[in-house]
């Protein structure tokens, strides 16, 4: 059996930019992407801590050191400059890779800096 769980969190970064006429996506500090294991162009869903908002889109790359969260697109409507977002990437795992899982977590100050990287590990038992 496969289990789809968490495997990254960018915790409460905010919003530097809501780009309307953009064609989508969410521009995300090339240094968090790194720190959160997360790919350009994958998939992301996105928590406004804000308004209570969920959506799914994928992440690009802004330049690294930046700070900069970009929400582009339709999804501009759903957060604004200075939101506060949980981002976070999910990933399907076999029953043997859950044995060493942990997921990881990014935990930034309120210029988007990285403050923590850490990691939850609980191990569950029937």
């Amino acid at each position: 059996m496969r289990r789809t769980l968490l495997k990254s969190k960018l915790h409460r970064v905010r919003v530097t930019a809501a780009e309307l006429e953009y064609e989508g996506s969410c521009a995300i500090d090339a240094e968090l992407l790194v720190a959160a294991d997360i790919r350009a162009y994958e998939r992301i869903e996105v928590y406004n801590v804000m308004n209570g908002e969920r959506f799914a889109t994928y992440a690009i790359a802004a330049p690294r050191a930046s700070g900069v969260i970009s929400v582009n697109g339709a999804a501009a409507r759903k957060a604004a400059v200075g939101d506060v977002l949980i981002i976070a990437s999910y990933a399907d795992y076999d029953e043997a890779e859950l044995a060493s899982y942990a997921p990881r977590l990014v935990y930034v100050d309120e210029a988007n800096r990285i403050i923590r990287l850490g990691s939850q590990m609980q191990v569950m038992t029937a």
